[in-house]
């Protein structure tokens, strides 16, 4: 067997060897018996996979993706629809607030109740108004697992991740897809009914999109995605920035401004069309979207990890106002961070807006533990891209000549194999191949080898 394919299946095996050992911590620590239940049928779709991927040479890593999928996600979520609570009747639940906006949507124009209807922690709604579309499938009578919005989180997810890996790595998307939802990552938020999911997905493709050898156009997709994540969820806002400092300092202020003024209109876009009626009563929303999740409405809600801002807000509303207080300074220092050292590409970014979030969780008021996919899913992206073997090595995108544009900074020039001599200009300097230069009208000049 050649070196380079045993250590892929040696890497492969110790990846889901990580995750059954993860699972296992699972069902440990954690006391929801959805946590606990789906740790269970993880650990032991992770050994298996990892002893498939071992022993089985040929087939083993296409069957130790199919076995880490059935185990992590497919078991556990069939295990749930047989016998667990549905989201229908248990009207609790992250995936409960998502179908309740989405029938008050239709019903008011708003998914946010006023301060005079609410009279239970779920009947808050945390998340931004995007996310309501989630759930109108159920609410336009859908029943069952087909109107449950964890069903279309995962396509969208599947669809926009697939997209980002189609972009980064065009030989291994589908494997990448599959890899990325079969492991703890992704697979625990989608069994547990976190919401985040897809906010990850668009993350992800504007992570692609705005790599260093990517197109105005895919740019401006870059900057949809990132627009619409911010419009479901408010923990998508701090890539706007980091990614707009890293546009600015790598392609200049143009190109930042247009990307930023973009996500911007996208965002707003949105905003206004999932919750049209929000501008007459912006008390309800800035209730829901910032009092609430600072601990500061009439009740509270059950993010409670014992997370050093949390515990702060503990001690009562002196702490409280401290742990808002730590949070602003945080803010403030990322922002000096980003003024004084901002990130030189797309790799740098998604490191910054790592660590950004995880510090933003770690000192929140009302936080919990799986907030903090949000780091490992940017992080893990990152590594899956950076793995691939080959040009694509050294950054998230391969470097290519892009028709009608000069080549970006740092770009090498883009390698052709020539036949006619005419068409070459030899620059009396042939060195590792290349043998000339040739011209091409209204475009940059490609090496000739």
């Amino acid at each position: 067997m050649p070196i380079a394919a045993l250590s892929d299946r040696r890497r492969v095996v110790g990846w889901y060897a990580a995750f059954a050992v993860f699972a296992m911590v699972v069902i440990v620590t954690c006391g929801l018996q959805v946590q606990w239940t789906w740790g269970i049928w993880a650990a032991g779709g992770y050994v298996l996979a990892a002893v498939t991927a071992g022993l089985w040479r040929s087939r083993g890593r296409e069957a130790a993706l199919a076995i880490a999928l059935a185990g992590a996600l497919a078991a556990p979520l069939a295990w749930q629809v047989t016998f667990g609570a549905r989201i229908s009747k248990a009207g609790e639940g992250s995936l409960a607030v998502v179908a309740r906006s989405a029938v008050l949507l239709l019903h008011q124009g708003t998914p946010y109740l006023q301060a005079d209807q609410i009279s239970h922690p779920w009947d808050y709604n945390p998340y931004e108004p995007a996310m309501a579309i989630f759930g109108l499938p159920a609410a336009l009578g859908l029943h069952g697992a087909a109107g449950n919005p964890r069903l279309w989180m995962a396509i969208t997810a599947a669809a926009i991740l697939a997209a980002a890996f189609r972009m980064a790595r065009p030989c291994s998307a589908l494997r990448s897809t599959a890899f990325a939802f079969g492991s703890p990552v992704l697979a625990l938020p989608l069994t547990t009914g976190l919401t985040d999911v897809p906010v990850l997905a668009l993350l992800c493709l504007t992570l692609t999109c705005t790599s260093a050898y990517t197109s105005r156009r895919a740019q401006l997709a870059g900057a949809i995605a990132l627009g619409a994540a911010c419009a479901i969820k408010a923990t998508a806002w701090p890539a706007l920035p980091i990614i707009a400092v890293m546009l600015a300092a790598r392609d200049g202020v143009r190109s930042a401004t247009r990307f930023a003024v973009a996500a911007a209109i996208t965002m707003i876009a949105l905003v206004m069309a999932t919750a049209p009626a929000a501008a007459a009563a912006p008390a309800a929303l800035f209730q829901n979207l910032v009092l609430f999740p600072l601990g500061m409405t009439r009740y509270q809600t059950g993010a409670h990890s014992p997370l050093p801002g949390h515990l702060l807000a503990l001690i009562g509303p002196a702490g409280r106002w401290a742990a808002i207080g730590l949070l602003c300074a945080a803010s403030l220092a990322i922002v000096v961070s980003l003024v004084i050292r901002p990130p030189a590409d797309t790799r740098a970014a998604a490191w910054r807006l790592a660590l950004t979030l995880g510090l933003l969780f770690a000192v929140a008021p009302a936080t919990r533990w799986g907030y903090f996919v949000y780091p490992a899913a940017l992080l893990g992206f990152v590594s899956m891209i950076s793995s691939e073997r080959g040009p694509w090595a050294a950054g998230l995108a391969p470097p290519r000549h892009l028709p009608g544009q000069p080549a970006a900074r740092g770009m090498p020039l883009p390698a052709e194999i020539v036949h006619d001599a005419s068409e070459v200009v030899l620059d009396g300097s042939a060195l590792n191949g290349v043998s000339g230069i040739r011209r091409v009208k209204d475009g940059p000049p490609s090496v000739i080898i």
